[in-house]
């Protein structure tokens, strides 16, 4: 099977030793230029020579400053919900990435119904639409396009703009920038010889930081102070949950508990496959096989074959793969039948009410403020 090229490696030693391989000359000599490129985008933006456009209402940014998963998809989710019982109209707007639409704008849901597929509008953005009722979901790389759609013809009146960090061409009232906890003590090097998008200075824009996966790695305060520096901003943490685990075609949600003394085989195709494997370990499931492919990976009917044979040849319980895999899958429902997707949700510890009300308080003087 097709598996994925891994860089873990040397993120994880993010240019701690002496020890260079070609590759890793190149991804350093690369990284300068990287680094070059990021640093001047942002002070033309910092000093106002490039423009942010402000929208007619309220944008809140669900963004980071890594690669791979942080938990951007179900806080988002998390957030729409939040904003819905505050008697807000949310809508989410998305550059969709790993769909395949060219169109600037992409109407994936109109808050009642999807209109869009998963190839078309991208998994993470079809998953969201999946997931919000009465939320409308919009991709498309031109965010003050989309924005202005999400306002005009759906009456949205806050905007969640989803892995938006990097993206400034619009203002944000509220900058929320999410960091795995895992990586604390990986944070030095920008893409490609480390994991950061853009320099950890950049958190300067931050209006808040969500420490993610704390249930996977403690955070030290020593850490947590040095990753913020003299940045007064409010610090919350959170845990990926799961919930449940169901099967496409419905069907009543069945605990994970179920899983202890089972044999499974699973799969998966995302940034952090070891954070679903632990899951189904701290489930008690018997791991049969565990089958990992790039993030966003679009499976191929003989990828799908292979893995259900084992399966069946294994004799295993269950075959599971995530929520966010299971929607690069319905072109396959012969094999999707047969999957149960384990779903995750974030939650904000110790409680979500200080977080809650951080976003309400921004929120209530960004409209006072117009």
């Amino acid at each position: 099977m097709k598996r994925m090229i891994n860089w873990q490696r040397i993120w994880d030693d993010d240019g701690k030793t002496f020890f260079y391989t070609p590759v890793r000359i190149i991804a350093l000599i690369l990284s300068y230029f990287y680094l070059l490129v990021v640093s001047i985008r942002n002070w033309l933006y910092d000093h106002k020579i490039f423009k942010e456009t402000k929208l007619s209402c309220p944008v809140i940014s669900v963004g980071n400053i890594t690669v791979g998963g942080t938990g951007k998809t179900p806080c988002v989710i998390m957030l729409a919900r939040m904003l819905q019982r505050n008697g807000f109209q949310p809508a989410v707007i998305s550059r969709g990435y790993g769909g395949k639409s060219v169109q600037p704008v992409n109407i994936l849901s109109d808050g009642h119904q999807i209109l869009l597929d998963s190839e078309t509008a991208g998994d993470e953005p079809f998953l969201m639409a999946r997931a919000l009722q009465g939320v409308p979901v919009i991709t498309g790389a031109a965010r003050k396009m989309t924005g202005q759609v999400a306002i005009n013809q759906f009456g949205a009146n806050v905007l969640i703009c989803d892995d938006a960090m990097q993206h400034r061409q619009i203002f944000r009232d509220i900058n929320l920038v999410l960091f795995d906890s895992g990586d604390l003590k990986r944070r030095k090097n920008v893409l490609p010889l480390g994991k950061l998008r853009e320099p950890i200075t950049q958190l300067k824009r931050a209006d808040a930081l969500l420490l993610t996966r704390v249930d996977e790695a403690r955070p030290a305060d020593q850490a947590v102070a040095e990753l913020i520096g003299n940045r007064n901003i409010p610090v919350f943490l959170s845990i990926h949950q799961p919930k449940d685990m169901v099967r496409e075609d419905g069907g009543e949600p069945i605990p994970l508990s179920v899983l202890a003394g089972k044999k499974i085989c699973a799969f998966c195709g995302i940034a952090r496959p070891d954070s679903f494997k632990k899951i189904l370990t701290d489930s008690g499931a018997i791991i049969q096989a565990f089958d990992v492919f790039s993030d966003h990976h679009r499976f191929s009917a003989g990828e799908l074959e292979l893995i259900r044979g084992q399966f069946i040849k294994g004799g295993a319980d269950y075959l599971l793969t995530t929520e966010k895999d299971a929607m690069r899958l319905h072109h396959h429902s012969w094999f999707l039948k047969e999957v149960f997707m384990v779903r995750i949700e974030i939650e904000i510890k110790p409680s979500i009410q200080a977080f809650e009300k951080f976003i309400m308080d921004k929120l209530e003087f960004s409209l006072k403020k117009g």
